[in-house]
């Protein structure tokens, strides 16, 4: 049965295959059910709730993709857009994490939109190399920024803006020995290793005393606090615009280039232009069917993981690999008080790992071409700098169009980026901060 709905003996695998990798980008990816709902709970969201909200989210992503992509890509909440979600969204331009769910589930409309008429491969197509290379850096940079505030490692100084911390203070030496662990345990390609550095830090903290033990496994908690209480009424009614764009333009980038990504590294696409695939488009509609999803449950974008690339790696042809990733996701319900019992300490060496692996695409921008590489340079800086990773993206496309146009190099903007572009020009004109 499993061989005639996935397909197995076409792609050369088995069940056995397909299980162990689905086990592999679980645990490279887990991380995610700690994370998620740490930093959505600062926005005032029920941090169970989210937790659940989470688990269910990714699960129901996975079994899409399965079940109708046929696709080994595990899908979850995704980092960066939860972070743009709490910290921007809610923490700097104060709307409610309800009108934020709200925006959430319009970006997640409008993604399925631009999947269904074939323009979101227009905009991939049409957004330069060296930006897209440039929004992972900068919300990478961003991500690192929030994990150091998270373990006390910089503090806010009125002289300085930002200053280093107490590092002899408990929270930021665990901190760094997560780092350094999760680091050393993907040096030595330890599966899990984002996981095993959270709990270990953890374990660490419990015995010292420094934080509390909730328990390991208990039935699920409640997911009403979350569950459909995305305003979106609220939203169309507070000028919300230029946040739909962004939640949308990252989701574009981060997704679509995930799945290219992973889906080549498989063994799945065709080369050529478009890549053609008769199952790309399914997968495509999946991700963006999963932003919805998420919405209703209470959680920020979901979205394809890079990760799934580990099980990928292991053997994972098939949506029987997703498939797996979906059930341990629903396994994962039932460890809420380990989830409660990990302080924002723990996951900041997650965060800060995440961040290091997503700045080395600025390796892949033209620095010797000025017209590329100072747009990619101002993406990147503005979104920690302003903390904001809508800046980041508004100053990046303004600056790479209005610098190719002043030097005569107006023809080598696609039209894409000129959209884009002018999109941003009418959030600063009329949608300011």
């Amino acid at each position: 049965m499993l061989d005639s709905l996935f397909k197995l003996s076409e792609h050369n695998t088995n069940v056995r295959t397909e299980v162990i990798a689905g086990l592999t980008t679980f645990l490279t990816m887990a991380y995610i059910i700690f994370v998620n709902p740490q930093i959505l709970s600062t926005t005032g969201m029920d941090q169970s709730s989210v937790f659940v909200a989470t688990c269910v989210a990714a699960a129901i992503g996975c079994f899409i993709m399965g079940f109708y992509a046929n696709w080994p890509i595990a899908m979850a909440p995704g980092m960066g857009l939860n972070a743009f979600f709490a910290f921007t969204v809610v923490g700097a331009l104060g709307y409610t994490w309800q009108q934020a769910l709200g925006a959430v589930f319009i970006s997640g409309c409008i993604f399925l939109i631009l999947t269904v008429t074939g323009v979101r491969r227009w905009l991939i197509e049409g957004i330069p190399h060296s930006m897209r290379s440039a929004v992972a850096a900068g919300i990478g940079m961003f991500l690192g920024i929030i994990a150091l505030k998270n373990a006390g490692i910089v503090v806010a100084s009125e002289a300085t803006y930002v200053s280093l911390g107490h590092m002899l203070a408990p929270a930021p030496l665990l901190a760094m020995l997560g780092f350094f662990i999760i680091a050393a345990l993907d040096v030595l390609k330890v599966k899990g290793a984002i996981l095993i550095g959270i709990l270990v830090v953890t374990v660490i903290s419990i015995l010292l005393g420094v934080s509390q033990f909730g328990g390991i496994m208990a039935p699920p908690p409640s997911i009403a606090p979350t569950f459909f209480q995305l305003d979106i009424l609220g939203v169309l009614g507070t000028g919300i615009f230029h946040v739909v764009l962004v939640f949308v333009l990252v989701e574009v980038f981060d997704a679509t280039g995930t799945l290219i990504g992973v889906a080549k590294r498989a063994g799945l696409l065709n080369e050529g232009p478009g890549h053609t695939n008769p199952q790309l488009g399914r997968a495509l509609l999946s991700d963006s069917t999963a932003i919805v999803v998420g919405s209703f449950l209470g959680t920020s974008s979901t979205t394809a993981y890079v990760e799934s690339a580990s099980g990928v790696q292991a053997g994972g042809r098939t949506g029987l690999t997703a498939v797996v990733v979906g059930v341990l996701f629903l396994l994962g319900l039932f460890f809420s008080p380990l989830a409660g019992s990990i302080p924002a300490f723990a996951t900041a060496p997650a965060l800060l790992f995440v961040a290091c692996l997503m700045m080395r695409e600025l390796t892949d921008i033209d620095w010797d071409d000025l017209t590329e590489s100072a747009p990619a340079a101002l993406t990147a800086m503005m979104m920690p700098f302003t903390y904001s990773i809508a800046n980041g993206l508004a100053f990046g496309f303004i600056s790479y169009a209005l610098i190719k146009a002043l030097t005569g190099r107006a023809r080598e903007v696609h039209p894409a980026t000129w959209v884009v572009a002018g999109l941003f020009l009418i959030r600063f004109a009329f949608f300011a901060e």
